[in-house]
């Protein structure tokens, strides 16, 4: 039986408040009437969260020795698949950033708001499969985001929760990763609800 980390479930545990909110970033992409501007949608905003995410875990001392960043970095394929439908590099380079996001001042820390863009990849397979039953066209050439974890999303949980394990070696390490990941779950869903009304003023 593989080994279920204790800091994953009590993240589980004690974040559940956010869950539905977080999943709910995947609705734009389960309307009745789904279409290529409602990907466009999902793609530009989870972009502007991760790419700011991302170019903040970067600056986190040590992390990077601790977690293989580059490996579990999303931004690139989100890019990919916006240029593959269309977006002009320079629009994508320009895109809204989450500036919300605070600078991370250690692994703890951080390893709690990746906590947040992680969990998301459980769902991305399901999403891919609904989708190719939509816009069938879409995922044959715009896919690598839901893609990137393709046959390794189970093995990057449990790697991603032993780490979790081993640095919150005393109480108030585990207390600060959970810490972050409430505020991390906020500012997603902050951010996700102010491009969604910005998607509504100029009508999909």
């Amino acid at each position: 039986m593989p080994h279920v980390s204790w800091m994953i479930e009590r993240l589980n545990s004690e974040t559940r408040a956010h869950h539905a909110n977080a999943d709910s970033h995947f609705d734009v992409l389960f309307a009745d009437d789904v279409s290529t501007a409602h990907y466009i949608v999902y793609l530009t905003r989870t972009y502007g969260f991760e790419a700011a995410l991302e170019a903040m875990l970067s600056t986190t001392p040590n992390l990077g020795l601790m977690i293989d960043l580059h490996e579990r970095a999303k931004s690139t394929y989100l890019a990919q698949d916006m240029l593959a439908l269309g977006l002009r590099p320079h629009a994508i380079a320009h895109l809204p950033q989450c500036l919300t996001i605070p600078e991370l001042r250690g692994a703890a820390e951080a390893l709690g708001w990746m906590y947040v863009v992680e969990r998301m990849t459980l769902a991305h397979s399901v999403v891919r499969r609904h989708l190719l039953t939509k816009l069938p066209r879409e995922m044959h050439y715009a896919s690598s985001y839901f893609q990137c974890y393709t046959g390794v999303v189970g093995a990057r949980w449990r790697e991603f929760g032993a780490k979790l394990d081993d640095i919150a070696s005393q109480m108030a390490i585990a207390d600060r990763i959970v810490a972050a990941a409430h505020v991390a779950f906020e500012c997603q869903h902050e951010w996700v609800g102010r491009e969604a009304r910005y998607a509504q003023l100029h009508a999909i």
